[in-house]
């Protein structure tokens, strides 16, 4: 070896020599099924990555990984004491996380495959380094799981929250307002609390700031709960006080100034105040002493094996092996799964339905729902005898998958980046969801959407991604068809939900109604 190749590889061997020589081969063996998992499922992990960079919701995100690396550094003196040893009960966790993301991968499921290929990588860790390693790095494994995207869900229930709090901070300080669902119409304007104004991603990167917090600086599990409480409900109400700040401001000073205002002050600069008022508030009720050992001293390699946990000692290439077996089974089958297609129709064509005829359809706003990666579309109207309105919109698609789902983000009655915007909730239905829209804040519709695979009549998203799941893991292919029954309200005509009704009622059975277009019966 030349004097420089030594001279390039000493700074290495201390390294090394800093390292407990029971932990060398373990880290090696770790690091190796980490890149494993991270190539295998690197189209997850790519996605995830996209959205912690470019959705401001998950920037926050971007410090998790770092975090997690930190939380470990601290517990370095006990992990040192320990001796790793591969675990083979911890193949469970690794399997049940690959049945996790297989799931996600035939429904379409994003949130469902990146928790999957997170909790694989947990899953090798308790595999490769056994139950003794795992309890002492669990409080850094459970918040990786913060690097899985999620909150969207909550912007529904958020937007409606947030209006019912803005409109009473409004009426309270003397402003005259009415509320129609996420709108508030007031002298200076209309507003609307949209999805951007939801406060989720204050929401979300709260309670991970919460979680955190609650773990280094708290001992008392009631004091944790209390504050993680304060953390999800500080955030809602300043929100609303937030929304409420920018209606109040463009009072006075109109709602231009008012919108350039809460995009310089009321953005990340008023949540900052918020967190420091939180963070300030409870500092005097922190338990847990400066000094103080972030885990307890005691566990440590002194600590018995737990007793309650079967020996299940395993070689580690025995264990690499088999979590490579075990994640390259999930990728085949979601592989074959993704392939299985439903053989559609050359063809298709709204039927005449009993009491109505086909019209041309003129919306006063154009409303044409999204079926993005659907092989068919229809949109018609139905006029009935008396001159009643009725607009169908029907999708039929071969597969499910991402990109292309039927329940998908953006697809369906509300059309992103148009005139319409979610207004709320329509009517509850037993085998349909209902929605209600507006345009210019003035022009209202009525939307029920259908979904239908296999005997499956239903309106909740979810219910579809169940069946979906079911038979794709069968690899029976079965098309999904999205009926939407939708009115205009329009002066003369009765109300939308009376005409839908009304129309839905003539074609009874529904389902059979959607597989007949489809012509499956």
């Amino acid at each position: 070896m030349s004097p420089d190749t030594a001279l390039r590889l000493t700074p290495l061997r201390g390294v090394a020599d800093r390292i407990a020589p029971q932990w060398r081969r373990p880290l090696v063996t770790v690091g190796l099924a980490g890149l494993a998992v991270v190539l295998l499922f690197l189209p997850d992990w790519l996605m995830m990555a996209d959205q912690w960079w470019n959705s401001s919701t998950y920037n926050h995100v971007l410090f998790v990984p770092l975090i997690v690396g930190w939380l470990v550094a601290m517990r370095a003196p006990q992990l040192a004491e320990v001796k790793p040893q591969a675990w083979s009960p911890g193949l469970l966790l690794v399997a049940g996380a690959a049945l996790c993301w297989l799931l996600g991968a035939v429904s379409g499921l994003n949130l469902a495959r990146q928790l999957g290929a997170v909790l694989i990588l947990e899953g090798a860790v308790l595999t490769l380094l056994g139950p003794r390693v795992t309890l002492l790095l669990l409080f850094p494994l459970a918040y990786a799981l913060f690097m899985v995207p999620f909150g969207d869900e909550l912007v529904p229930p958020l937007q409606m929250l947030t209006a019912r709090i803005t409109i009473a901070l409004t009426h309270w300080s003397g402003i005259t307002a009415s509320i129609d669902g996420v709108f508030i119409d007031t002298p200076a304007g209309l507003f609307e609390v949209a999805e951007a104004c939801s406060g989720v991603k204050f929401l979300v990167a709260m309670v991970a700031l919460g979680v955190l917090v609650s773990h280094l600086c708290f001992v008392s599990w009631r004091r944790r709960a209390l504050f993680m409480a304060v953390c999800v409900a500080v955030p809602i109400v300043a929100n609303g006080v937030r929304a409420w700040g920018t209606i109040y401001i463009a009072q006075f000073h109109g709602i231009a100034f008012a919108a350039g205002f809460d995009h310089v002050f009321y953005g990340w600069v008023f949540f900052a105040l918020v967190i420091l008022m939180v963070l300030g508030a409870s500092w005097r009720f922190f338990d847990r002493a400066a000094d103080a050992a972030i885990i307890d001293p005691s566990a440590s390699g002194s600590t018995r094996f737990p007793s309650c946990l079967p020996e299940g000692r395993l070689q580690d290439g025995v264990a690499l092996a088999a979590i490579a077996a075990i994640a390259g089974i999930a990728l085949l089958w979601g592989t074959l799964a993704e392939r299985t297609a439903a053989q559609l129709p050359e063809t298709i064509a709204l039927p005449q339905v009993d009491g109505w005829q086909l019209a041309d359809y003129r919306p006063a706003e154009w409303w044409e729902p999204r079926a993005t990666g659907a092989g068919h579309r229809l949109l018609g109207t139905y006029v009935d005898r008396n001159g009643q309105r009725v607009d169908v919109f029907y999708a039929l698609y071969e597969n499910q998958e991402e990109g292309r789902e039927a329940g998908g983000y953006g697809e369906g009655a509300l059309m992103p980046d148009t005139a319409w915007r979610w207004l709320r909730p329509g009517p509850e239905r037993v085998d349909g969801k209902s929605d209600e829209l507006l345009a210019h804040g003035h022009m209202k519709r009525t939307a029920v959407t259908f979904y239908r695979t296999g005997n499956l009549l239903t309106g909740s998203n979810t219910r579809l991604k169940l069946a979906i799941m079911r038979d794709r893991l069968l690899l029976r292919a079965r098309p999904t068809a999205m009926l939407i029954l939708s009115a205009e309200e329009q002066a003369g005509e009765l109300p939308a939900m009376d005409r839908i009704a009304a129309f839905h009622r003539s074609t009874a059975p529904t389902g059979a109604w959607m597989d007949a277009i489809a012509q499956l019966r």
